[in-house]
């Protein structure tokens, strides 16, 4: 019984360090207008491919909540208002991209990069689907001031792909490494 306390605790204690990670990721950036290029990704993505998806969720979810009552630790500040910013939906998909990748790599027969690369990825796609349909969302219904399907692809999805395929890469390569160190996995990575 007491060994199964410790494991959760230990978990418990790496998804409050990946919601500080997250947090403080977001203010190592460069500002572009409308989607700053951040460290988010990074850990949101490392966050489900080494926690899983139950505490990696907890540890985006977590840094949402704590955003949403009033800590300034999103990009551009915090409170319950900020559900009404474009760039929301990009904190939403965090969460669900964390769950995502740590449901692929769970399920899959042998933990390598390319699992790791194969989840980030995934976890990739739902955060700028759902950030993407929350912007023109907000864009159209709360500033009413809506745009077309390119001007969106234009404006969410070109500046910044490049660098979030090669940020989910990076933390693949760098989860390979610590699942071994960290032993998130109860099967060893390969």
């Amino acid at each position: 019984m007491e060994q199964n306390k410790r494991p959760n605790t230990r978990m418990l204690a790496l998804s409050a360090l990946f919601t500080a990670l997250v947090a403080v990721g977001a203010f190592i950036r460069i500002p572009i207008p409308l989607w700053p290029f951040t460290l988010q990704t990074l850990f949101t993505t490392m966050a489900g491919l080494l926690l899983g998806p139950r505490y990696g969720t907890l540890a985006c979810t977590a840094y949402m909540v704590l955003g949403l009552v009033g800590l300034p630790i999103f990009t551009g500040g915090g409170g319950p208002q900020y559900i009404f910013q474009p760039t929301f939906g990009c904190i939403i998909g965090f969460a669900l991209g964390a769950l995502v990748a740590g449901w692929i790599v769970q399920r899959a027969p042998k933990r390598t990069f390319a699992v790791f690369a194969a989840a980030g990825l995934a976890s990739i796609a739902v955060v700028y689907v759902i950030g993407m349909v929350w912007f023109w969302g907000v864009k159209a219904f709360y500033m009413n001031d809506p745009i077309g399907m390119w001007t969106l692809f234009v404006t969410c999805f070109v500046p910044t792909i490049g660098v979030d395929v090669v940020k989910a890469l990076a933390a693949a390569a760098l989860t390979a490494r610590l699942v071994p160190v960290v032993g998130t996995y109860r099967v060893p990575a390969a």
